[in-house]
């Protein structure tokens, strides 16, 4: 009888494991945009497999016919099983608008013969609701218009304020570093800030990034870049929309890699060389020196006198960037708004350097003649504006 029992038992738990369903706690947020692709990443509550199902925005009902799949290819042929998913599609075509939705089936159990079992299938609801819509950058724009969000520091409440008044006409979001204050455990970076951001895009506008000096701290520091996906797979890179060109960059810590802060984790010297390497490299490339507009992202402004971590991008990434002839750089860090002039009394810029203050709001519209720039508050309220001419 307590044989039959504990068969009974077992055959519930296995018939429940498999009529539960995984769900998505973060995302799907839109990545790695160009001309003929883009990335779609998400998590999950519990490890998962996963694959995106993609469909023209061409009037039919998703459910019309069978939509080509991708599947997450980080594992070279086999399909990762893991909470944070990445899916690449690509193969499309330029300024057209897709629809798709993310497919997910948790797993229950992997046996040491490789056996999976699996929960139902989960994903986008496209029977009552909708699926998420994205387009491909067009191959020429005459205008390119962003927002930027830095400095937030974990108040997400105030960020989801700043979020719900931000514009609908962009063209991207930018999130420009110390979104957190510091990375204890890896659900911080949903909880704190991610979940809301991704919310708010909808699955459909292009989510850009970098890194601030406080993520670079905490016992899962290291796991900030696992929520992210970029061109060179690092948290520098760069990226085009028409002939505008864009390079995000890494500034790291800002004090020297022996200060007490860091008990002894820090190695951030030998990595912004050979980041300084690379920006050569990508700087002399014809998609940067063909551009009619070049920008900069990087969290911590150039100083020339200021901290370790200023006077290390001045030293190490100002001369690429001026040899390149960069029109602007986009920054955070300092908690207020600052238009840094090229008049090499801050740095060795030969470009202006823009601060956005902590929990604000900046909008940018970018022409090949000029940016305009403005700022707003919690309120809404428009704090700073400057125009910048473009040489």
């Amino acid at each position: 009888m307590k044989r039959i029992s504990l068969l009974i038992l077992a055959v519930f738990v296995s018939l429940s494991a498999v009529a539960q369903r995984a769900k998505a706690v973060c995302g799907p947020y839109v990545q790695c945009v160009t001309e003929t692709g883009f990335t779609i990443v998400w998590t999950t509550d519990v490890e998962s497999v996963a694959w995106v199902e993609v469909a023209p925005d061409d009037g039919t009902h998703f459910y019309n016919k069978e939509r080509d799949k991708y599947y997450d290819a980080r594992g070279n042929g086999v399909y990762p099983i893991g909470k944070i998913h990445k899916v690449e599609v690509d193969g499309l075509e330029p300024g057209t608008t897709y629809r798709y939705r993310i497919m997910y089936k948790g797993v229950t159990a992997y046996n040491g013969s490789g056996d999976v079992q699996y929960m139902k299938a989960n994903g986008t609801d496209v029977y009552r609701g909708q699926p998420h819509k994205i387009t491909t950058f067009k191959q020429d724009y005459d205008e390119v218009r962003f927002d930027i969000f830095n400095d937030i520091h974990g108040k997400d409440s105030l960020f989801n304020i700043i979020l719900s008044g931000a514009r609908d006409n962009r063209d991207f979001v930018f999130l420009n570093g110390d979104m957190t204050s510091n990375i204890a455990t890896e659900d911080l970076i949903a909880k704190m800030y991610l979940t809301s951001a991704a919310r708010s895009l909808n699955g459909g506008l292009p989510l850009f990034v970098s890194r601030g000096n406080h993520e670079l701290r905490g016992r899962d520091a290291v796991k900030w870049f696992d929520y992210f996906e970029t061109p060179t797979g690092k948290p520098y890179y760069s990226f085009s929309i028409g002939k505008f060109f864009f390079v995000v960059l890494d500034a790291c810590e800002d004090k020297p890699d022996s200060d007490i802060e860091y008990s002894g984790i820090v190695a951030s010297a030998p990595y912004v060389k050979r980041q300084a390497k690379w920006l050569k490299e990508v700087l002399a490339s014809q998609e940067c020196r063909n551009a009619e507009v070049r920008i900069a992202f990087c969290h911590v402004p150039p100083e020339s006198n200021g901290w370790y971590g200023a006077a290390q991008m001045n030293e190490l990434l100002v001369p690429p960037l001026n040899e390149a002839g960069i029109d602007a750089m986009f920054c955070g860090h300092i908690h207020r708004w600052r238009v840094s002039e090229p008049d090499g009394k801050l740095s060795d810029a030969e470009f202006p350097v823009i601060c956005n203050p902590n929990m604000q709001r900046m909008e940018v519209t970018a022409t090949k003649k000029s940016l305009d720039i403005k700022t707003f508050d919690t309120n809404g309220v428009n704090t700073n504006k400057c125009t910048i001419s473009i040489q």
